[in-house]
């Protein structure tokens, strides 16, 4: 079977991490979200996103095709029933598609044609961007569960102390010594070839994902995941690293989301409570204003290539967009467009060849090469997001 993943009506309210890739590609947990559907269904997928996008996310169509919001995590009930399905047959949840049966072609679907198939258990669905890190706790159990099954971990060192070590596991090459690791509150994954250095304190739940590094002395609390490749220093509350990003020193970041690439200079700090207790207002692209995530505790989200200097201070629920360069004293605004360059003084055009060069940059040290295709989708997202800096010079 052909298995493809679609955005649907989430991608919007999932800027401006889908500004950069599909939502697909979203981590949450331990995995991306493709990667949780390709382990359980055991077969690559596809991808229908935005035009832009789509020559580094193609789909490929088959004659039969199974289609799969990727807004939707999986579990055992639900990919039993997408295994299952048939041509003109359709799965639901309340009133939203998790996934249908397409043949080749077919374009034009109409749902009241099909056998509608209705979910009647519980579904983890990322409809906001906060929803990454509310919901991480509940992901990354699914993970754990998933990636660990009759599976041995590697022994845990003698020099560490760790509680409830039955839910902890490290794979091979992952270097764990002289820490504190606690999953009496939820399950600790350490990925392949991940360091934690001497004197981190870690709660669980938590993921440290392939090659990533916790640096000494670091205090970290679930539900938590440090995607791959990341480092991360200082204290850290229910925060999600996509990849490549780096929290290297001390401050705090907590009820926060980073995409890739993001760096966060020594002191940064958010706050994730507002002084009068009250429920957090988040900026959302696809409304255009600051509206309601019914969360007390909400920090920051920050999109791909984005980087702040050193004390850097953000107040309660900030949204930073795509390769925004933050820097000054005070608290920016609460939103910051994409290619914005300032701070609280103001903001000016981060211009593309600078934004540009400092990647080229940042990717060489890791061995890598800032491609032509990533030119164009950034070009892209400069261009969609013009309107939101408007005043700039």
């Amino acid at each position: 079977m052909n298995y493809i993943l679609f955005d649907g009506p989430s991608r919007n309210t999932l800027l401006p991490f889908t500004f950069t890739r599909p939502v697909a590609d979203i981590r949450i947990g331990i995995l991306t979200i493709r990667e949780k559907w390709e382990k359980w269904l055991g077969y690559t997928t596809t991808t229908v996103t935005e035009e832009y996008l789509s020559d580094k996310y193609p789909m490929v169509e088959m004659e039969e095709n199974i289609f799969i919001n990727a807004s939707f995590l999986p579990n055992e009930e639900v990919v039993e029933l997408v295994r299952n399905l048939q041509h003109k047959q359709a799965i639901f949840y309340r009133e939203d598609v998790i996934a249908f049966f397409a043949l080749e072609g077919e374009e034009d679907i109409d749902f009241d044609t099909y056998e509608a198939i209705e979910l009647e258990s519980e579904i983890i669905q990322i409809n906001h961007t906060w929803d990454i890190f509310s919901k991480n706790d509940v992901a990354l159990q699914l993970d754990f569960d998933l990636i660990t099954a009759e599976r041995k971990s590697q022994p845990i060192s003698k020099t560490n102390n760790s509680i409830a070590s039955e839910n902890i596991f490290i794979e091979e090459g992952a270097e764990v010594e002289f820490c504190t690791l606690n999953a009496s509150t939820g399950p600790i994954y350490i990925g392949k070839n991940a360091k934690m250095l001497e004197g981190s304190l870690v709660r669980g739940p938590f993921a440290l994902c392939e090659n990533a590094i916790v640096k000494m002395g670091a205090k970290i609390y679930g539900a938590t995941t440090i995607g791959p490749y990341c480092k991360v220093g200082g204290e850290i509350n229910n925060a999600v690293l996509f990849a490549n990003s780096n929290k290297g020193h001390d401050g705090y970041l907590g009820n926060a989301v980073l995409g890739e690439w993001c760096n966060l200079g020594a002191d940064t700090n958010n706050s994730n409570l507002k002084n009068n207790y009250a429920p957090v207002k988040l900026w959302e692209y696809e409304a255009e204003s600051f509206v309601k995530t019914g969360l007390q505790f909400c920090g920051l989200i920050m999109g791909d290539h984005s980087k702040c200097g050193i004390n850097t201070m953000f107040n309660t629920g900030t949204v930073v967009g795509v390769f925004a360069n933050i820097f000054g004293a005070g608290y920016p605004r609460n939103f910051i467009p994409s290619f914005s360059w300032g701070g609280p003084a103001g903001f000016t055009i981060y211009n593309t060849n600078k934004a540009f060069e400092t990647a080229q940059n940042v990717f060489k040290r890791r061995n890598l090469e800032f491609l032509e295709g990533d030119k164009a989708i950034l070009h892209h997202v400069f261009q969609l997001t013009e309107k939101w800096r408007n005043g700039y010079s």
